[in-house]
């Protein structure tokens, strides 16, 4: 298997969308945490789709910025992880899970997040999120982040985990990326981190 891992900007909107638009959790298109109220209800799937167009930037190599990484698999794109300064995230700074137990600038923009994971049908089982998330620790040091923080859910043995929870990843992919555990807000959540020299 041969595997390339590309800023989103380098990509094109073709290609992530054969990614992020193969499920039904796809619709979100990365925007839960930044549209404001209710995602289904306060937001179209065409503003949806616009907005992730217009923060990716495909297309566009010498774009200075973008919201995700794109995993090309024997050439075929295969899988998407969004991360990019918390700051683009506004719902994230206003949301309880992050900061239960915690006193942190919440509008520190040194401080990076992962909040999105989706492979494609036929590429999953593979461990491509684990390529994904520790692609997400080299591309947030390299644009200046200070530290890194995903949000995933702890999947414990013999539990079930609906369809749709495992978008932000499980414990045990950041793990093994380097990340550590600071907080845990809720019995199936956890709030882990890297924090950069």
């Amino acid at each position: 298997m041969s595997l390339r891992i590309v800023p989103a900007n380098e990509a094109s909107w073709e290609d992530v969308t054969a990614v992020v638009g193969s499920s039904y959790a796809g619709r979100c298109r990365c925007q839960r945490f930044k549209v404001m109220g209710w995602i289904w209800r306060d937001s179209t799937q065409q503003e949806r789709d616009e907005a992730l167009r217009e923060q990716t930037h495909c297309g566009e190599p010498d774009a200075p910025a973008t919201s995700g990484l794109l995993a090309y698999v024997d050439g075929e794109p295969a899988g998407w992880v969004a991360v990019e300064p918390r700051v683009a995230y506004p719902k994230l700074r206003t949301s309880r899970v992050p900061w239960a137990g915690r006193q942190e600038d919440r509008d520190d923009p040194d401080v990076w997040a992962v909040t999105c994971f989706a492979v494609r049908n036929g590429y999953r089982g593979q461990g491509l999120t684990y390529d994904l998330a520790k692609a997400t620790v080299d591309f947030a040091r390299e644009r200046g982040a200070r530290a890194l923080e995903a949000y995933p859910m702890v999947a414990d043995p013999g539990k079930v985990i609906t369809w749709g929870e495992l978008n932000v990843g499980a414990r045990q992919v950041f793990e093994e990326a380097g990340f550590t555990e600071v907080s845990r807000p809720t019995l199936r959540r956890v709030v882990m981190r890297i924090d950069f020299a």
